[in-house]
């Protein structure tokens, strides 16, 4: 009886002592216990195995007696069911799905496979980048007076007062308190959405266009209305039909190096756009992403939509990203009148303000000498690119080279359409096999395609010598698929 009473004793004794012990970490040894609990060491082996039954206490055979690791159940598989119903549940009202389709934009920023040529990129490539002059900025903008402050949610004034000379032209047309600095084109363009339409109402687009844009506005709620396009830019004689039949109040516009049709808009369509969008009394986006991807020999640039609008019509977005790098995320919206304010409260309330150093670091880069170099540099690049592609267009598919192929005089992308009924899916599909990543024009059209189409890109290669390789990769992509390209 005693004998009992004693290892219980122990056993309780011991289940205190427990928390003074790691999981895993070794007890006294018995001798120990003995010593200091006068104990037999019948006592103290019959105590350590009641622990031992409850699952307190581990024995190794020559090492002692360890505190037992708690032992946890596997988690249990998180389920993620109930979010179909909370994500697809519409109120009576809603007229969109609120589902996101990403898939022609995260075609083009997929990295490609080792070994896989990039035709379907929209950033310059790393040797075409002014890294040397963004490392400079960047230093020299970490050690500007303030530079780590909160910036104005407008934008610092220097680069504001920079980007209205650049949209506004030498007439002075546009003054930095019309500009807000941005975190890039995207965001703009996506704050640009926002402001004018309301969710569920219509916005025109032009077609093909910028499937990055077709995205932001369906993830807005906006219903993309297609408008034909051609080589001089959006059809305006059919503008004004679909302002009347859509009832929309916003019309998504890219008049210099259209994505993906790389046309700009003609001189007589530039006035009829203003025209035909005041009379509707709508705005127009501006969309002026390649603005500094002119090529070397073009004809002169005409100026922005909104150095010529004196309506407040325009809502301008541009962008230093396409002309250096991906991470320099920086652009700027430009508008006149009440909207300037409704865009300002939407950024704000989405991101606040864009970091002070990367805004310090662009003005560094587009005050230094080295950036007008970079913008030559690039400029004889850019036409140079395009001229081998084009003669490997010619070599290797001379049926999509033809007099229907427009070469563009800036931006950095061809747009072929192939013969009726080729399937675009398995066109990329079997491109990638044979080692060539191009993007498949389904993305474009906020409707159905008219015709299978790709877009082909000269910029994200890592030489001309990649991009004709590039061309023969595809030109044994169609031979699989008996696609005819002669």
């Amino acid at each position: 009886m005693h004998e009992r009473s004693s290892v219980a004793e122990l056993a309780a004794n011991l289940r205190r002592e427990l928390d003074r012990y790691s999981p895993g970490e070794k007890l006294p040894s018995s001798r120990s216990l003995i010593e200091r609990h006068r104990v037999s060491p019948v006592t103290v082996s019959r105590a350590l195995a009641e622990l031992v039954a409850e699952g307190l206490v581990v024995t190794r055979p020559g090492a002692g007696a360890f505190r037992a690791v708690p032992h946890t159940e596997a988690p249990r598989p998180v389920d993620t069911s109930w979010q179909e119903i909370a994500l697809s549940a519409e109120a009576a009202g809603d007229q969109v799905p609120r589902s996101v389709d990403a898939t022609g934009v995260l075609a083009t920023l997929a990295t490609p496979a080792p070994g896989v040529i990039e035709l379907h990129g929209g950033y310059l490539h790393p040797d075409l980048q002014p890294q040397r002059a963004l490392a400079g900025a960047l230093a020299r903008a970490g050690r500007r007076p303030g530079a780590w402050a909160r910036p104005p949610v407008e934008g610092i004034t220097e680069l504001r007062t920079w980007f209205a000379r650049e949209i506004g032209g030498p007439g002075g047309a546009l003054a930095a308190s019309d500009v807000l600095v941005t975190a890039g084109g995207q965001s703009a363009l996506t704050t640009a959405l926002r402001a004018v339409a309301a969710p569920g109402a219509p916005v025109l687009v032009e077609s093909p266009t910028y499937p990055g844009m077709l995205a932001a506005a369906r993830a807005s709620g906006l219903r993309p209305v297609p408008v034909p396009t051609d080589t001089d830019g959006v059809r305006t004689d059919l503008l004004a039909d679909a302002f009347r039949a859509s009832g929309a109040r916003l019309f998504v516009c890219q008049p210099l190096f259209q994505n993906p049709t790389g046309a700009v808009l003609a001189a007589e369509r530039r006035r009829e756009v203003l025209r035909v969008a005041r009379a509707a009394g709508a705005f127009v986006v501006e969309d002026d992403f390649a603005r500094r991807l002119v090529h070397d020999r073009a004809p002169a640039l005409p100026p922005t939509l909104m150095a010529e609008d004196r309506d407040g019509t325009v809502v301008h977005v541009c962008s230093l990203t396409k002309a250096t790098s991906p991470s320099l995320r920086v652009g700027a919206l430009a508008a006149r009148g009440p909207v300037l304010d409704r865009l300002r409260a939407i950024q704000v309330v989405d991101s606040f303000f864009v970091p002070g150093p990367l805004q310090e670091a662009a003005v560094e880069l587009v005050n230094s000498p080295a950036w007008s170099r970079h913008l030559r540099l690039i400029s004889g690049e850019l036409a140079a690119r395009r001229d081998v592609l084009l003669a490997a267009l010619h070599r290797y598919l001379p049926a999509l080279a033809g007099d229907g192929l427009f070469v563009p005089p800036g931006g950095y992308h061809f747009w072929l359409r192939f013969p009726d009924g080729t399937d675009e899916a398995a066109l990329t599909g079997a491109a990638l096999r044979a080692g060539v990543a191009i993007a498949g024009g389904r993305p474009y059209f906020a409707a159905e395609p008219p015709a299978p189409y790709a877009r082909l890109s000269f910029v994200s290669a890592a030489g001309t010598g990649e991009l004709a390789e590039g061309v023969r990769r595809l030109r044994r992509a169609c031979d699989e698929l008996g696609v005819r390209v002669d």
